[in-house]
């Protein structure tokens, strides 16, 4: 079916690129299916292979004739073991091991790490999680030279593999040479959200947004929520930043993992309080890397995030790497629609935001409850930045919305707003001429029929920046 389509999911759904979904036939593919952003994780590959990467998506978004968003993920500063002597390794509880400086291990129970500072901040006492949070160990004795651990909880081990510190104060910056570097590349080729991992405080989210202006860049900056003391500083972090993403796999090892679902919900409910778009990340629909359906837990995770209040939902493994790519874009997609049945707008909902005229926010949540009293079949907003669908977004009303616009990266960045569906217009300065332009549309794809009311938000031009215009119009 072609896009913009009133049948999909309000529900985004982000995709991670890899080996799995590499061609422009198969990102279009994922696109028909279902795909609103594409995800390019910058902690894996090389420059040239991200460029071929954002190549094709613009391939593929000009074979399904849909304008599809792009999320640079700035792989931040992740710290990973280094080699190992012995590869695998198994770690037996009792046991003990030592990080040490330099980059090779000399025996099997010598570790070093991508990190050079990691053994002037570790303490007794300190908690080091290795394996996704499998491994863990307690740090008994640290000098200069070494951090003595012991083995608390064991498992298997592998070069590379990721190191968590919760609780660990550490002075690495938030952005490290090779972000800032993909940064400008990411600025330079127009990306449309730019992710900023392991965030901690709103300056993080400040810098990235100061070097992003230097760049003459409008991406949009999403800050990860991996780390506790992001969870302090959530307030002002969301405050800062354009979106959040709530990336469970480094935050369910940070903290507690039995906390990770409250946490969860607490990072929605301040982002739909300070009217901040979110994603809800990280082994959605796991088991899909293999099996062509979920589990039951899964759909259940995918739904209670939607019931929460996620804007977007996003697939990593099961879309890069996975047997069924398609097929796991395509089963988001109907867990997105059987929830949303269940949603139920507030019509006293007036939250507001800075990023549009106090005009544009009263007249667009006055349009949102006039469709839903006279039961609308269409609300139609013209937007030359997507502020105006911003709002209308953050509504939650299941009346179907177009954000229609004639900037292309207006109609890219759209695409993580809840419920709206880009439009390319081409008539936006001339109201009856863009009436029947959506009016002919709606006609033909079977959308509206001779007497289905449309509203539409506009601007008058009387009030500069403001969208001060709202029309019932009936299809003729």
């Amino acid at each position: 079916m072609p896009r913009p389509s009133l049948e999909e999911a309000c529900t985004k759904i982000v995709a991670t690129v890899g080996p799995a979904c590499s061609t422009v036939d198969q990102l279009s593919l994922l696109i028909d299916a279902g795909v609103d952003v594409f995800r390019i994780n910058t902690a894996h590959g090389t420059r040239e292979q991200h460029q071929q990467v954002l190549d094709d998506i613009r391939s593929a978004s000009r074979q399904s004739n849909f304008e599809t968003g792009v999320l640079l993920d700035l792989a931040g500063p992740k710290i990973r073991l280094g080699n190992l002597k012995v590869d695998p390794y198994e770690c037996e509880i009792g046991s003990t091991v030592r990080f040490i400086r330099g980059d090779e291990a000399t025996c099997a129970t010598d570790l070093t790490s991508s990190y050079k500072k990691l053994i002037d901040e570790l303490e007794v006492g300190n908690r080091v999680m290795l394996a996704d949070g499998t491994v863990t160990l307690t740090v008994q004795q640290a000098d200069e030279e070494c951090a003595v651990c012991r083995v608390v909880a064991g498992g298997q081990i592998r070069s590379r593999q990721g190191i968590n510190l919760p609780g660990v104060k550490l002075s690495v910056s938030a952005l490290l040479p090779r972000d800032i570097d993909n940064a400008i590349w990411g600025a330079q080729n127009g990306i449309d959200f730019i992710s900023l991992s392991f965030v901690r405080c709103a300056e993080d989210i400040q810098t990235l947004k100061q070097l992003l202006a230097t760049h003459e860049s409008n991406a949009l900056v999403i800050a990860k929520i991996e780390k506790p003391e992001a969870l302090e500083h959530l307030d002002a972090i969301v405050e800062a930043t354009d979106g959040v993403m709530v990336a469970r796999g480094d935050l369910g090892v940070e903290i507690d993992v039995a906390e990770t679902p409250i946490a969860q919900k607490r990072i929605i409910r301040v982002c739909k309080e300070k009217m901040k778009p979110v994603i809800v990340a990280t082994q959605m629909l796991e088991s899909m890397h293999h099996s062509a359906r979920p589990t039951r837990a899964e759909a259940s995770d995918v739904a209670n995030a939607i019931l929460d209040g996620t804007d977007a939902c996003m697939l990593s493994g099961e879309t890069a790497i996975g047997d069924h790519p398609a097929k796991a874009v395509e089963m988001m997609n109907r867990i997105m629609l059987c929830t949303e049945r269940e949603l139920v707008h507030n019509m006293a909902d007036r939250n507001y935001t800075n990023r549009v005229h106090p005009i544009t926010s009263a007249v667009t949540h006055a349009a949102t409850n006039i469709a839903e009293s006279i039961r609308a079949k269409l609300i139609v907003i013209a937007t030359r930045s997507g502020g105006t669908a911003w709002v209308k977004s953050k509504s939650r009303s299941l009346v179907p919305t177009l954000g229609a616009s004639d900037a292309p990266a207006t109609l890219r960045r759209m695409n993580l707003l809840w419920g709206i569906k880009p439009f390319p217009a081409t008539q936006l300065l001339d109201n009856p001429a863009f009436i029947d332009e959506v009016c002919r549309w709606g006609r033909e794809h079977g959308y509206l029929q001779t007497g289905d009311l449309v509203v539409f938000v506009t601007g008058s031009g009387v009030v500069k920046k403001a969208h001060n215009q709202l029309l019932v119009h009936t299809v003729e």
